[in-house]
């Protein structure tokens, strides 16, 4: 037996050097395989690649090659369609099985295509970070919920998921700045909602409900609010260019920066960094642990700052600018940013990081480019757009499921949540009547929160199975308008 397992691969490599001699003669070189394409072979760390190198085995193991070939009909009996029997075989051959339901236009019967095919060859695989942007895109696809078409809705509405059109809670605001550029609310994770109202910073308790002033600048306005990822600390910026530091638990001020020359219109931390922007064009990186009023002056933007957002693993900074442009710059790197997106057509404040896919950001542009674009931030490249018809002003991943929740301005101001695998509308929220310009989530991202230059907080439950337990055991909210002061 080994006498055989050798002479095989013998032959095999015989046969490898004789193609190589062929390729000499005839001139031919073989595909070359890019620099990005190894590394992303070796960081993902891909057995089959080793077994694809390896000379051929006496073994054969099938595998299941996905195609819409096999057809079996299905049809439930009209009364037992709306039963859970029948929503929950609809479900496991939705989400377990893959199969696609297609209705028949001749007698309205329901057809699964099942995919169930098997191949005796290995197939060419294509991983997350190949060029192609569809392949980067394959893992955003929803494992809970699903959007069936409207012809099905009919049948199984009661079971898809449905989203309350109106808000749960109504805060009166008066004095919340109709300004573009500002970042005026945020959730902590300690469940506590921080607005900046002309002069003034209130907290408002989302378990007790109760509100709290923090602080009034006498001579000075608030541009921005940014909660620290861990413990009580709150982060203001004033019209004035000073970073002002909060302890929202014992209500003083812990530190004060005074090194931007104009207002400072957004905040972000990222572990024990505080980043600023401005309208003096800059970004400033502070270490709060040193004494130095900051360690890095960034200023690659032409125009004011008016978004920043650090990635979940706090490795990638993503900066957007009146100057239309949306910068990348890496945690290790901060003298010049790493990639350059020069797309947008108009400022760029709506910045968000996907939670679900290492790597993906969003971004949303102003009233002259009314775009949502997905980059591979990874590499640097463009995925795809989509065109939303207004003002772009917030960008937010839910934590739940793989999807994007955006708010417009002029001219439709409203709420958005889209599915990410194709952008498909879920839902369209309205009540606000003028441009949605500040979006927060609680912490347990059942619940967002969205202002407006209408000075109304409103508060949306994107996800309704769990508004009796939130409302119960957590917020304790009641539907009513009530005054944040």
């Amino acid at each position: 037996m080994s006498q055989l397992k050798l002479q095989h691969c013998s032959s095999s490599c015989a046969q490898s050097s004789q193609c190589k001699i062929q390729t000499m003669i005839h001139g031919r070189q073989p595909d070359p395989i890019s620099a990005q394409q190894q590394e992303n072979l070796i960081n993902l760390g891909n057995s089959d690649q080793k077994r694809r190198n390896s000379c051929a085995g006496d073994r054969f193991i099938p595998m299941i090659k996905k195609k819409f070939n096999i057809l079996s009909e299905t049809k439930a009996p009209a009364q037992d369609i709306a039963s859970s029997q029948a929503a929950l075989e609809m479900l496991y051959k939705q989400q377990i099985l893959d199969q696609e339901p297609v209705i028949e236009p001749e007698n309205g019967s329901l057809k699964f295509v099942n995919q169930n095919n098997f191949q005796y060859k290995n197939e060419h695989l294509h991983y997350i970070d190949s060029i192609d942007p569809k392949n980067y895109n394959s893992p955003l696809v929803d494992h809970k919920y699903f959007a069936l078409p409207e012809t099905m809705s009919s049948y199984y509405g009661k079971y898809i998921r449905k989203i309350p059109k109106v808000p749960f809670k109504v805060l009166d605001a008066p004095q919340l700045q109709d300004d573009f550029y500002l970042n005026l609310i945020d959730w902590s994770n300690q469940n506590t909602l921080s607005v900046a109202l002309s002069n003034c910073v209130y907290l408002w308790n989302a378990q007790s409900s109760k509100v709290t002033k923090l602080l009034d600048l006498s001579n000075d306005i608030v541009t921005s609010v940014g909660w620290s990822l861990r413990g009580p600390f709150l982060g203001v910026g004033t019209n004035n260019g000073e970073v002002q530091i909060w302890d929202a638990c014992k209500l003083q001020k812990v530190r004060t920066y005074k090194s931007h020359v104009a207002r400072v219109g957004t905040l972000c931390f990222a572990e024990s960094m505080l980043s600023s922007g401005s309208r003096d064009k800059s970004i400033l990186q502070r270490d709060l642990r040193q004494k130095e009023d900051y360690f890095f002056k960034q200023t690659a933007h032409k125009q004011e700052v008016c978004g920043l957002k650090w990635s979940p693993d706090s490795q990638l900074l993503a900066s957007g600018g009146n100057d239309n442009k949306l910068y990348i710059w890496s945690a290790s790197q901060h003298d010049k940013p790493i990639f350059k997106f020069t797309e947008h057509q108009a400022a760029v404040k709506a910045i968000a990081w996907s939670p679900h896919q290492h790597g993906l950001l969003a971004s949303g542009g102003g009233t002259a480019d009314k775009t949502i674009r997905f980059w591979n931030a990874l590499e640097g490249k463009l995925l795809s757009k989509e065109d939303t018809g207004s003002q772009v002003c917030n960008l937010m991943f839910s934590k739940m499921e793989n999807e994007l929740i955006s708010t417009h301005g002029y001219s439709q101001h409203q709420i958005i949540l889209w599915k990410c695998n194709g952008m498909k509308r879920i839902a369209t929220l309205v009540g606000h009547t003028s441009r949605v310009l500040y979006l927060a989530m609680s912490p347990d991202g059942y619940t967002i929160v969205t202002g407006a230059g209408d000075e109304t907080l409103r508060f949306w439950n994107i996800y309704p199975q769990s508004l009796g337990e939130s409302q119960n055991n957590k917020c304790q909210l009641v539907p009513q308008n009530i005054s944040i002061r």
